[in-house]
């Protein structure tokens, strides 16, 4: 590293999740697959992608249902919405199982009175850092959530979502390169990108565009579990010096799901300061 100062990309209000909403979603029924988070200290913890993407598209005009494995980390993000003025409520699902994945899509329908967009923003990483060492029940259940889920939701949700929407992955630049060391992890996002063409693919002819952003490193809580005791995760690394905060996935995210983005379709973006470009 050089001996110069390093740049540091300061926090702008968006950022910090300090700007108004511009009414970029008004009207609009969204469903936010992940939008609760995890949480370790609920005093210090910093916003997830999830519940930022889900507060966003709130104060953006949306009506939003925030649909999570952990019915009280779903909970406490509509609440959030609420103290803000925004319209949101909350699904239990783990989209691992196909009942589940049908009752939430059902479920969003009847609360949102149809739908517009969806955001598939879950993923689990298990297993060894190396091949040898996975164990292929750990295998199974990376990819029964990462690309069996999002498929299940997407095969569902296709049938019922409007015309001229989008459908929104949320990857990681795993997907783009060998970076976290689970392998399973590192495939299942890869292949996330092959389900999201078929879904572009399929969906063109209706005017549903389906995107993937791939974030890099982001201050999340569990970015920081993560980033605990691995040299490689640490902000150092980052050409701006810092890793990013969720907030700034969800601007990414809500071009995507804006009217913004109504001819891009089949695409792919990382939220990564250039990790995987320079």
């Amino acid at each position: 590293m050089s001996d110069k100062i390093r740049y540091v990309r300061q926090l702008s209000p968006e950022s910090a999740g300090e700007a108004p909403g511009r009414g970029r979603l008004q009207g609009r029924q969204i469903l936010v697959v992940g939008g609760g988070q995890r949480t370790f200290d609920a005093a210090t913890d910093p916003v997830g992608n999830g519940r930022a993407m889900s507060l966003l598209f709130a104060r953006e005009g949306a009506h939003v249902a925030v649909a999570d494995m952990n019915r009280a980390s779903a909970d406490d993000t509509v609440s959030r919405i609420a103290a803000e003025g925004g319209r949101a409520f909350s699904i239990e699902a783990n989209i691992a199982h196909e009942a589940d994945v049908i009752r939430m899509i059902d479920e969003a329908i009847e609360g949102l009175g149809g739908f517009d967009g969806m955001v598939l923003n879950v993923g689990i990483g298990l297993g060894s850092l190396d091949l040898d060492g996975v164990d292929l029940r750990e295998w199974n259940e990376t990819f029964a959530v990462n690309l069996t889920g999002p498929m299940l939701c997407c095969r569902k949700a296709l049938k019922h979502i409007a015309d001229g929407s989008s459908i929104l992955f949320i990857s990681s630049i795993a997907a783009l390169r060998s970076g976290s060391g689970l392998a399973a992890y590192d495939a299942s996002k890869a292949a996330l990108g092959g389900l999201m063409r078929n879904v572009a693919r399929e969906g063109a002819r209706r005017g549903i565009r389906a995107n993937t952003i791939c974030p890099g490193l982001v201050d999340t809580p569990l970015g920081r579990h993560a980033s605990a005791g691995r040299p490689s995760r640490s902000a150092e690394g980052v050409p701006f010096g810092r890793m990013a905060t969720g907030w700034e996935v969800a601007y990414a995210a809500l071009f995507f799901i804006s009217e913004e983005s109504v001819y891009i379709n089949a695409q792919t973006l990382a939220v990564d300061s250039g990790i995987t470009g320079l």
